[in-house]
């Protein structure tokens, strides 16, 4: 049976594409245990003489190992009375406290799944790990490596987890499923240290109709690559505006390594190539991690595209000091660093860096023209050279069914010109669909294209640009609904945009910025976007606590912020 559910955009996905979670044995308690409970023991292997009984752990749960070097007939509570086999231990039906340790260094068949009588806590969780000298590998053939259904209280750590040619069409590395019907939660999941490869998506969290999903998830240090549809994948129902349910919540995800997930060439009807997807979350935060070199392969007739990292039909989500670059999209669609998509809301993209992607650096869409894409903020993030191959983008990109109460300010973009005939991306795209949206305190570099283009008119009552520094190295251009302005005063004349009442804001200053001519090639050369002419940014730009804006402390490198900050992610090197 395939179970399938609502991805962004309103289509529908299997979620792992085999059987639906299967039914666990009767509960298996190995001999050993069964002697201590004084249990009988009749029909099990005979207990080594001398026998030393087993002692529950920590967690008051027991111990299990398992090793290419043991035997299932052993009782699996010490690394010298191994059982061999994943197959014999995914016959025991674990308790809280449990752990279950796989030798180091080895690949052992197989998969394991975790069902709902197995259900752990915050401080007795069920926990798989290595032991022994490297990392246990779990090479599953053509199904999930590791299954949890309808529980929490578990957590998977230093295992890599390898996928076949069948399961890279079906399968999850790690999955996490809830339909329980009472629509509530479960508590407690961590997956830390482990690598995933070769599955449909490295790691899945998915839940049904009434919200049903899991609580306090925690994803670190990890790495997800060479996957088809996504590295990290979070999905929950269809999403409805009017009564919005999120599946997960409380999700932290921090030092995720995603790359090589290549998308399905076949998947005309849904985007797949991503690295890191969060739907139908409330409350997550994504921290130092990273995005690259993913949706080579997606493909060239989907309606939409990959994303290095993004989210969509969730709220409070924060994704910061994280890097997205060379990220690609097999169509005219996406491919961009990082994105809050269809129906996301309270949510704020800060501190990261894109650089060199097919798409936008910053993309802030939806295509529903309801009220759920709103209150969103982007600011102090660096993008360079994005919008590579679909310069219909740019490098900060806002547009939509309706997208409203969005504040982009304290931004650095820096566009290089393509060899592509047609004009090129601008720093910053406006399209149809925005409300009550203020662009203030950002640098706005290009060498020749427009350093903003609008395809909309937009009175200052409902686009508002402010404080802002526009530059550029070769014609300096504006694009603003059906007219284009080549000088700042001219444009600020006559459509009022970069005002404070009656005082003119914004500059056309070069802000020395070593990055409008040298290329960024990885995460060291942010500092070439650094500014090196403070006065007219500094001049330019607006304090922003006097509009209601709390800019925060600290800008993209951490450095204090004065109350009148220069325009730009970063503060400029010198007060000259």
């Amino acid at each position: 049976m395939q179970i399938r559910i609502e991805r962004a955009g309103g289509l529908a996905e299997p979620l792992s594409g085999g059987d639906a979670p299967r039914a666990r044995r009767a509960p298996a308690v190995p001999c050993a245990v069964a002697a201590v409970l004084l249990t009988t023991a009749a029909g099990c292997a005979a207990l080594p003489d001398p026998y030393v009984p087993p002692r529950p752990n920590a967690a008051k749960g027991y111990t299990f190992y398992v090793s290419p070097h043991g035997d299932d007939d052993n009782d699996g509570l010490a690394p010298d009375r191994a059982w061999r086999t994943l197959l014999k231990a995914d016959a025991v039906t674990y308790r809280p406290g449990d752990r279950l340790r796989l030798l180091g260094g080895v690949r052992h068949r197989g998969t394991l799944t975790i069902g709902p009588r197995e259900a752990g806590s915050a401080s007795r969780p069920v926990v798989v790990e290595s032991y022994g000298t490297g990392r246990a590998t779990i090479a599953a053939a053509g199904r999930d490596g590791i299954s949890v259904y309808n529980t929490g209280g578990v957590e998977v750590r230093d295992v890599a987890i390898v996928g076949d040619h069948r399961a890279y069409t079906r399968s999850t590395g790690i999955r996490f499923f809830s339909d329980r019907p009472d629509e509530g939660k479960h508590e407690h999941v961590v997956v830390a240290d482990v690598d995933v490869s070769h599955f449909r998506t490295g790691i899945t969290l998915a839940g049904t109709k009434g919200g049903s999903g899991f609580r306090d998830v925690r994803i670190t240090d990890s790495t997800l690559h060479g996957n088809r549809d996504a590295g990290l994948s979070t999905v929950g129902p269809v999403f409805d505006a009017k009564r919005p349910e999120y599946s997960h919540e409380r999700l932290s995800v921090v030092r995720v390594e995603a790359y090589g997930n290549d998308g399905d060439p076949k998947a005309d009807t849904r985007n797949t190539g991503s690295g890191i997807m969060l739907g139908s979350v409330r409350e997550a935060k994504v921290q130092r991690s990273t995005a690259h070199h993913n949706g080579r392969k997606s493909s060239a007739r989907a309606n939409e595209g990959p994303e290095g990292i993004w989210a969509y039909d969730s709220t409070r989500v924060v994704v910061e000091h994280s890097v997205s670059y060379a990220n690609r999209t097999g169509s005219l669609m996406d491919g961009g660093g990082f994105g809050l998509d269809n129906n996301t809301s309270a949510s704020v993209l800060q501190y990261n860096l894109a650089y060199g992607n097919d798409g936008p650096g910053y993309l802030v869409y939806t295509r529903e023209a309801t009220d759920a894409h709103r209150q969103n903020v982007v600011r102090f993030n660096l993008s360079h050279d994005d919008s590579r191959k679909l310069p219909l983008y740019g490098g900060i990109v806002a547009y939509g069914g309706r997208v409203s109460d969005l504040d982009i300010y304290h931004n650095t973009v820096v566009m290089k010109a393509t060899d592509r005939d047609g004009e090129d991306a601008p720093a910053l795209r406006l399209d149809k669909g925005l409300k009550n949206v203020r662009v203030r305190n950002n640098i706005f570099v290009t060498d020749g294209a427009p350093v903003v283009a609008s395809n909309v008119a937009f009175e200052p009552a409902v686009v508002t640009l402010q404080g802002n520094d526009y530059f550029s190295t070769g014609e300096w251009r504006v694009r603003w609904g059906d007219d284009s302005f080549w000088a700042l005063g001219d444009w600020r004349t006559t459509v009022r945009q970069e005002r404070a009442g009656s005082t003119p804001t914004g500059t056309d200053a070069d802000p020395c910025l070593q990055g409008t001519e040298a290329p960024l090639t990885s995460v060291k050369g942010a500092v070439m976007l650094v500014p090196g002419c403070p006065r007219e940014l500094t001049e330019a730009a607006l304090n922003l606590r006097s509009f209601g804006v709390d800019p925060g402390s600290v800008d993209y490198f951490g450095e204090y912020l004065p109350p009148t900050a220069a325009a730009g992610a970063a503060q400029p090197t010198s007060d000259e």
